[in-house]
């Protein structure tokens, strides 16, 4: 409407003249008009108490014109990615021509990583006989070892003041919470 009559108007203009001329019901001018603003394709300003709207061909141009602008740079720079990137995979070419020697030396190149993968799974294999790993498990044993004993001790102290407090005989004691008569400390 704005491009056909290259004329600015207020919002009961374009109400009164979009149902005749372009079929848009009445109601829903004004939600039509509010997307082509917030689209960009129409413009409008606040001049006094009014609102007007205006949308001329040559904005749409120059728009247009922008974004092609916008598209031809990023083509151009694509473009020239796309060659640097093609000289690239030129030189990384160069000394890998397929050869029979290249053939060889990839097929041996194979044949030793699976060797190296063969030798790990035998170190591994042996590895509870590695000093380092028996002497780390030493030490996680008595780190074991010193917590179970203070556990140990810290059950006797309190079978000791459970038997002060109350009176209960130790046997009775064993017998409630489930604890082995032959409770001692690990040596």
């Amino acid at each position: 409407l704005c491009f056909a009559q290259k004329d600015v108007f207020q919002l009961k203009d374009i109400e009164k003249i979009a149902p005749k001329e372009k079929g848009i019901t009445s109601m829903s001018v004004k939600e039509i008009l509010q997307s082509l603003v917030d689209d960009g394709m129409v413009d409008t300003d606040r001049i006094g108490t009014s609102n007007y709207f205006w949308a001329f061909p040559s904005k749409a141009l120059h728009a247009r014109k922008r974004k092609l602008e916008e598209l031809e740079s990023q083509f151009a720079e694509s473009s020239q990615k796309k060659e640097v990137l093609q000289k690239s995979i030129e030189k990384s070419k160069i000394g890998r021509e397929d050869t029979a020697e290249r053939a060889a030396l990839i097929e041996e190149l194979a044949a030793l990583r699976q060797k190296k993968e063969q030798l790990k799974a035998e170190v591994d294999k042996y590895r509870e006989c590695d000093p380092d790993v028996i002497e780390e498990m030493r030490k996680t044993n008595k780190i074991a070892m010193e917590a179970a004993n203070r556990w140990t001790d810290n059950i006797f102290s309190i079978k000791s003041w459970a038997k002060r407090k109350f009176g209960f005989e130790e046997s009775r004691i064993d017998k409630s919470f489930g604890i082995p008569e032959d409770l001692d400390y690990i040596d």
